[in-house]
């Protein structure tokens, strides 16, 4: 069990946001209990708080970053977590976002004005909003002029959604206007699917799939 001190550590360690060192550690107790701290009962606290959540009860563990303490989940849990923040992503896309998504997922690698010619509209803010979300990733540069950058689902992307998924549900909703060649790879059969009136239909059903 836990003594005064360490529960007070705990709790610092918990609501700081980035890592917290000892020095921090040292003076913030300090100045709450209001007498001085030895660095060995900081020391102490914090090998008992990480005692305490090694356990295997516990999904979260105290981790030195930057010469710093942090609470952190266990690798165990990490495919938890991507879902959740996908699922938080997936809440804030906005139509042209998920239409451009979908179109990376299928196409990738791709570049920019490839999007845009597919769409028929600018990307830029939509593939920079991508890019923050964590859901693509750049992929180098393509062989041509220019050099334009490559964009592709990112590991968090593919964590949830599998690209051969992705083209079975287009294949599947589409069978019934266009034939299933083995050509499935070019612009202009993407562009048909992405202007088709039940688009909005694919595009969230497509992020629905697990």
């Amino acid at each position: 069990m836990l003594d005064k001190l360490a529960l007070h550590i705990e709790a610092l360690i918990f609501a700081s946001e980035q890592s917290i060192g000892k020095g921090d550690i040292k003076a913030i107790c300090e100045a709450a209990f209001e007498r001085p701290i030895e660095e060995k009962e900081i020391i102490t606290s914090i090998a008992a708080i990480k005692e305490k959540y090694d356990s295997p009860n516990l999904a979260i563990e105290l981790v030195e970053v930057a010469n710093g303490y942090l609470f952190l989940t266990k690798k165990d849990f990490h495919s938890s977590i991507n879902q959740l923040h996908l699922h938080r992503a997936k809440k804030k896309l906005s139509q042209a976002a998920i239409e451009t998504l979908a179109i990376i997922a299928y196409r990738q690698p791709i570049t920019k004005l490839e999007i845009e010619q597919i769409r028929g509209v600018n990307c830029d803010y939509t593939v920079q909003k991508l890019l923050e979300k964590e859901l693509i990733s750049l992929a180098g540069k393509a062989d041509t002029v220019g050099k334009p950058i490559l964009y592709q689902t990112s590991d968090l992307f593919m964590d949830y959604f599998e690209k051969k998924h992705l083209l079975n549900l287009l294949i599947k909703l589409d069978r019934k206007s266009y034939s299933c060649s083995n050509n499935h790879n070019n612009i202009d059969f993407i562009k048909k699917i992405v202007n088709k009136k039940w688009n909005r239909k694919l595009i969230m059903l497509m992020l629905r799939m697990s």
